[in-house]
């Protein structure tokens, strides 16, 4: 018997929140929901889901509080934040603590639920070689196992995205990766050729992979796409 999808939805606007939850439930999803920050940092520290729904304005602790803390010891379940601010630096910000995909209010019912099922289809299929549990390339070293990566002695965080990011190009081994390919396996072909994502997300990548470090390992053909390689060309 296939196990039923859990959700956990966080959202203080009671008739959001009953719309979000009976449209997911007619889905087969099985939800459940936190109406404050406290109650929800509760479910996300004793429970497990398959995907968080996080609003960011709500009482007692904020979602960007939420997800930046669970960030830090939970690397791997896909998060939707919902949000009525509609300015890049907010999305820019959830971005950045962890979130993996961000939706403006007002929105429609079934654009959650193609976000959703998106963000649960790459969680459970990215692909990792029967053959090769650890990738290394100079000091970075990506443990499929795990899930985790590190440079030298040095562990580094990553949201799950940043993660898959890092993945497809360690395994095109130094050959470029377009921003095409990067839109059709990462995003499953969601962005449209004007959006910025793609270089927002190399941009949180080299923080976080090169800029404390010696070598930097991300580098951009301009007008192409990236690849990784210890060697300036």
């Amino acid at each position: 018997m296939k196990s039923q999808v859990k959700i956990l939805l966080v959202e203080d606007d009671p008739r959001i929140c009953q719309n979000i939850h009976d449209y997911f439930f007619q889905e087969g999803y099985l939800v459940e929901i936190a109406r404050e920050g406290l109650t929800a940092q509760k479910f996300m520290e004793e429970k497990v889901y398959d995907a968080i729904v996080l609003d960011i304005n709500l009482p007692f602790k904020d979602g960007l509080t939420l997800c930046k803390e669970f960030r830090h010891v939970n690397s791997h379940t896909p998060i939707l934040m919902l949000t009525a601010f509609d300015d890049l630096d907010d999305k820019m910000h959830g971005f950045e603590v962890g979130a993996d995909d961000y939706l403006t209010k007002p929105f429609f019912m079934r654009e959650v639920m193609a976000r959703i099922k998106a963000l649960l289809k790459r969680s459970k299929n990215q692909p990792i070689p029967e053959s090769v549990s650890i990738i290394q390339m100079e000091d970075l070293t990506i443990d499929l196992g795990t899930q985790s990566v590190s440079r030298g002695k040095t562990p580094i965080n990553l949201t799950p995205r940043e993660f898959n990011l890092l993945l497809k190009l360690a395994n095109a081994k130094g050959k470029l990766v377009t921003k095409r390919e990067l839109n059709r396996d990462i995003w499953g072909g969601s962005l449209d050729e004007n959006n910025n994502t793609i270089e927002v997300y190399i941009n949180f990548l080299r923080k976080k992979i090169d800029k404390p470090f010696a070598t930097n390992l991300i580098k951009t053909k301009v007008g192409f796409g990236y690849y990784l390689s210890s060697h300036e060309h």
